[in-house]
């Protein structure tokens, strides 16, 4: 196997990068597939508004084998951007070669380079493998809350 690779997610990427977000949406989460159409036009706002967020991409011998979203908001408490760590994924076949840690330490990597205030992310209570991960590179549970409304 080649080496390894960890970055931005690009044009080249979109068939792969559409096949992994479905693996994710509909077979990890079990969430109703969304159109190609609508999932193609957000990686395309991600690559052409990259104020609104980035994707990185794990990619060995040409295969993408995990993704991570972040997406951008403020912190008007600490008058800064802070970055929303909404997706990390990585295929099954692929587990357990510290993909995900990567995938997560570019995104912190990137937001430290980047001066950000902070990244927060969230995961399912029965998702233990995660919090795991998200325990083992440092995240801490947030005295906030959660809330949400459809």
């Amino acid at each position: 196997m080649g080496d390894l690779a960890i970055r931005t997610a690009n044009r080249e990427d979109i068939p792969q990068l559409l096949n992994l977000m479905y693996q994710y949406i509909v077979d990890f989460y079990k969430r109703p597939k969304p159109t190609e159409e609508s999932l193609k036009g957000l990686i395309q706002h991600l690559l052409d508004n990259p104020a609104s967020g980035i994707q990185f991409v794990a990619e060995q011998d040409g295969k993408l084998l995990g993704f991570a979203t972040l997406y951008f908001s403020f912190s008007t408490l600490q008058v800064k951007k802070m970055a929303i760590l909404n997706d990390l994924f990585v295929i099954p076949e692929a587990r357990g070669q510290k993909l995900g840690e990567k995938l997560f330490q570019t995104c912190l990597s990137y937001i430290r380079e980047n001066d950000f205030a902070y990244m927060t992310w969230e995961t399912a209570k029965d998702n233990l493998v995660a919090q795991s991960l998200y325990n083992k590179m440092g995240g801490q549970l947030s005295e906030w809350l959660v809330y949400e409304i459809s």
